[in-house]
């Protein structure tokens, strides 16, 4: 029979203490199991603020992209005013290659890239820009070109050559049983062999979960379906619009952060699929989430209206923000929403969505983006520009259907 002894009052305090430093090694210890691993990030010095720049693959895809097209948009990069409001890669997406030489070496489209794609990076080079190519985890690409399956070194080795200075590799036509996560750790380290810094892009789609295991591999990885250029669709191939998209990202905020992204994938900005307003709720989301801002439109013939979304400096300073912070859903109210994403200068960006197809009163709580109802704060609306008056609690406005209100609300 077991023996109840009498505790005196130190007996008890004794207990206590040592029950108590327990539960704090416990607590700790499941922190530490448990927590995302958002500090493991992939350790090139890359990528410290989310890539910004252009791809061809939104707006050309695969039959309508060639050597003028990608010297176009470095020029329009340029004159346009998005080089100084930072963006800086020029990225060709698949189509580029046809086939390997004797010795494996991958063979650029002599028709589409007469000059070689060396030449095409040595003149993205010359505008002050960065230059990025596209290649596959599998042994086609996704429009059934070379992929770099068994030829990672090799490929990486001839990037570096002609000057990549950023890498996107696609997940199509894989082998059975191929391991996305051994796979891209394979083209990490050929990168790394190069000894040329080079942007890592993992393009898997979000199928294999990469948020839980692409920090220490990759700059930014896909985290979602292809986006198609619509407000509200999903298309039997898998692509989705702008609100699924959403949807995706918002439970994996925990998981980014500097030199690793959530990628929600390319911008549609301009291409003629959604409203100016619903771009613009577009754009803002993107930056809400520190995504990676890669263009996707004909640059070299943007609408005014295209023009002031993608140079909206005060948006891209949220998306740019040095912590690095994903936004999140912190309010939900049938089709309004309220997000948010803490700020280096501990401000908040806030974006008031409508999802709905009505004008509503959208109201933003204090204790819902981590401040206290009493606090007092300015706030600024950064599509308007404008410095709007103190709010003490909460701040309410009238948000268009199929449009946000973006602000920056500050102690």
């Amino acid at each position: 029979m077991m023996r109840i002894l009498p505790l005196t009052l130190p007996a008890v305090l004794s207990r206590l203490r040592s029950a108590a430093r327990f539960s704090v090694f416990a607590l700790a210890l499941c922190i530490l199991l448990l927590a995302p691993c958002a500090s493991h990030a992939l350790e090139n010095g890359l990528a410290r603020t989310p890539p910004m720049g252009w791809n061809t693959w939104n707006r050309f895809g695969c039959k309508d992209v060639n050597e003028s097209v990608v010297r176009a948009a470095a020029d329009a990069m340029v004159s346009s005013g998005m080089k100084a409001a930072g963006y800086q890669y020029i990225v060709i997406d698949d189509c580029w290659q046809t086939g390997r030489d004797a010795a494996g070496n991958i063979l650029a489209d002599p028709v589409k890239y007469p000059s070689g794609i060396q030449a095409l990076a040595d003149y993205v080079h010359s505008r002050g820009l960065k230059f990025g190519i596209y290649t596959d985890a599998g042994v086609k690409t996704c429009a059934g070109r070379p992929g770099s399956l068994g030829h990672e070194y090799q490929d990486a080795a001839q990037y570096a050559r002609w000057g990549v200075d950023f890498v996107k590799e696609d997940w199509c036509n894989t082998v059975p049983g191929q391991s996305s996560e051994a796979s891209y750790t394979v083209m990490r380290n050929a990168l790394a062999a190069t000894g040329r810094p080079i942007v890592f892009s993992i393009c898997e789609w979000g199928s294999t979960h990469p948020w839980l295991w692409a920090g220490p591999i990759g700059n930014m990885w896909r985290a979602t379906s292809d986006i198609q250029d619509c407000w509200d669709c999903k298309r039997p191939w898998g692509g989705n619009g702008f609100l699924q998209i959403i949807d995706q990202m918002d439970p994996i905020y925990s998981y980014a952060g500097p030199g690793h992204w959530n990628d929600p994938d390319m911008l549609e900005v301009g291409n003629g699929g959604m409203t100016d307003a619903e771009y613009r709720a577009h754009f803002s989301l993107w930056s809400l989430f520190s995504a990676p801002l890669m263009a996707g439109n004909d640059m070299a013939h943007m609408t005014a209206a295209t023009r002031e979304i993608l140079l909206n400096k005060e948006v891209i300073a949220v998306d740019q923000d040095p912590m690095g912070i994903q936004g999140h859903r912190v309010q939900k109210d049938g089709p309004l929403e309220v997000w948010s994403k803490q700020l280096g200068d501990g401000g908040r960006a806030v974006v008031l969505l409508n999802r709905g197809d009505q004008t509503a009163a959208i109201t933003a709580n204090w204790t819902a983006i981590g401040y206290p109802a009493t606090l007092a704060a300015e706030v600024r609306d950064l599509w308007l520009h404008q410095d709007l008056a103190r709010h003490t609690g909460s701040y309410t406005a009238q948000v268009p259907a199929h449009a946000v209100v973006m602000v920056k609300i500050l102690p």
